[in-house]
């Protein structure tokens, strides 16, 4: 887009509607400071390219384990392995920051989210999850029903959200002001419908839909919603209440970067029904921080770092015949140093995002799986604000999470709502989602406009509702994803693709939560220590 002009870029972005805002400068005139931080995506693409070094004979370890990759699910599987008494592991990450899209970031006064930003309280049957957080000293104790109870510092406080319409802030979510009649009633028909769900059980007695995704049902009448876009389903069932289809589009553009057209109805439906207990009742309270699920990353990775090589580029991995020995081995390269060094490891666990499984194993490169084209990645743009003082605001005041009504975005979060600052300085962390349905698309258009065109994009955009922002903001740093989270386009989820990528290959373990075909923090931390267990188990030295 390098050849459009400023007014077209805050269209293509933004819409027809706020073009004349993009014309508003600060009083100086001067743009904020800042850059693009993050992921190496020229990294990446050498991958991609066919990147390949060959470490010295003397460059050369034995380890039992090797972990690919440091997101949640590698630190989780590298957590677990600690926890059961093993250390003879090393993981590596590709960037210089653990953690993946649930990092964080810090200023002079605050940290805030680059990402993820949010755990709801897991339920009382999640017990490895439950565990990290107990060690965290998040738990006070159990209910009567054996649910946690998670200390009230650490739940969200409120105001907890709000939404702009045409010119004011209303609290919640829905936009129940102006709603016909019609509107109220397709809301809570649409109520009736998650209650339905949520009360399911199959002939196990299993639910529908719960976390992690592993213990739902596969019960044909559940799995059959994974057939349909849940346009198509709210379709059929007569919902067309403008107010409730945005309402499920924000949904699915928050959870997984995709519109009602491009999203399973089963995703969709278990965004609404996977946290909640039982029918009517409010789903599971959040657990936040004013650094989102970076409090969660530094709690595993000061767990585990004496066994982390981050900036390390892994670039091949090569399953050797028993004949030869039965090893694996990872041949890397870190970036700071250009050094290249090998592993040779009794079993690898691939904690990386899963497309790149056909440029790091060998014998993927030389034979691509065909479920691999089924895995398909929606990209982000987040950007975090340094504003010196809070904007102006008409109608309910400030709240953790904000969302412009009328606006691509998804808003953004307030730092410093959870650390009781409520007036002066602060973080917005502004998140806009591609959604394409082209995703290579996508990841063209997030590229292809330079940080001065995205500062301008996000200030144009939130001076729909603080026209005072540009004077305000002293800075503004953005982090693109390219391949953020996976997408549970129609048909994805209980098409077979998930099921055959989580299967072990020659030693080597699977564990990210696009095997769930859903990108949340539970997901990835279930995988990642179901695949410690099984690498554990398959050791003929070590049993579980």
């Amino acid at each position: 887009m390098t050849n459009f002009t400023r007014r077209e870029i805050i269209k293509a972005f933004l819409g027809s509607s706020v073009t004349m805002l993009g014309c508003s400068r600060s009083k100086t005139g001067r743009m904020p400071d800042g850059k693009f931080v993050g992921p190496s995506h020229l990294l990446g693409h050498k991958l991609r390219d066919g990147l390949r070094v060959e470490p010295a004979k003397d460059a050369w370890k034995t380890v039992d384990i090797a972990i690919v990759g440091g997101g949640v699910s590698g630190l989780a599987a590298a957590w677990k392995l600690k926890r059961e008494g093993f250390n003879n592991f090393v993981l590596f990450e590709i960037e210089a920051n653990p953690g993946g899209t649930a990092q964080s970031g810090t200023n002079s006064f605050i940290s805030y989210p680059w990402g993820a930003h949010y755990l709801p309280v897991p339920q009382k049957e999640n017990q490895e999850l439950l565990s990290l957080l107990d060690e965290m000293n998040l738990l006070e104790g159990r209910d009567q029903t054996g649910e946690p109870i998670v200390a009230e510092q650490f739940l969200c406080r409120d105001p907890e959200e709000r939404v702009f319409f045409r010119g004011r802030w209303y609290e919640g979510l829905y936009l129940r002001v102006g709603a016909s009649q019609n509107d109220l009633e397709q809301f809570e028909n649409f109520q009736k419908e998650i209650d339905y769900w949520v009360a399911w059980r199959d002939n196990k007695g299993r639910k529908a839909f719960t976390i992690p995704v592993a213990n739902s049902s596969d019960d044909a009448e559940v799995t059959a919603l994974d057939k349909l876009s849940i346009a198509q389903y709210l379709s059929k069932k007569g919902f067309n209440s403008s107010r409730l289809l945005w309402y499920i589009d924000y949904a699915c553009r928050d959870d997984y970067g995709t519109r009602l057209e491009d999203t399973s109805a089963w995703a969709a439906i278990f965004y609404f029904t996977s946290r909640m207990k039982e029918p009517r009742q409010q789903a599971q309270p959040l657990i936040t921080w004013p650094e989102g699920n970076g409090k969660l990353i530094s709690h595993l990775y000061n767990r585990v770092k004496d066994n982390v090589r981050l900036s390390t580029t892994v670039t091949d991995i090569v399953a050797v015949d028993k004949e030869k020995g039965g090893h694996i081995d990872v041949t890397t390269l870190n970036s700071l140093t250009e050094e290249a060094f090998g592993f040779h490891a009794k079993k690898v666990i691939f904690a990386a995002p899963h497309f790149l499984t056909k440029y790091m194993l060998r014998h993927y490169k030389e034979a691509t799986p065909n479920y691999l084209s089924n895995f398909d990645y929606g990209s982000w743009m987040v950007a975090n604000l340094t504003l010196r003082d809070r904007p102006s605001s008409t109608g309910f005041p400030l709240c953790w999470d904000n969302v412009l009504y009328e606006s691509p975005s998804l808003g953004y979060v307030v730092a410093t709502h959870q650390a009781g600052i409520d007036r002066g300085q602060t973080v917005f962390t502004y998140y806009y989602p591609l959604c394409d349905t082209d995703t290579r698309k996508a990841r063209n258009r997030l590229l292809s406009i330079n940080w001065d065109e995205w500062a301008d994009v996000i200030l144009t955009d939130l001076s729909r509702a603080h026209p005072d922002i540009r004077d305000l903001v002293d800075r503004i740093d953005i982090m693109r994803w390219g391949h953020a989270m996976i997408r549970p386009k129609p048909g994805f989820i209980w098409s077979g693709s998930l099921q055959q990528a989580s299967q072990p290959s020659k030693g080597i373990h699977f564990a990210t939560s696009d095997l769930s075909g859903v990108a949340l923090f539970e997901e990835a931390f279930y995988h990642g220590t179901r695949a410690a267990r099984e690498v554990l188990t398959s050791l003929a030295d070590y049993s579980l």
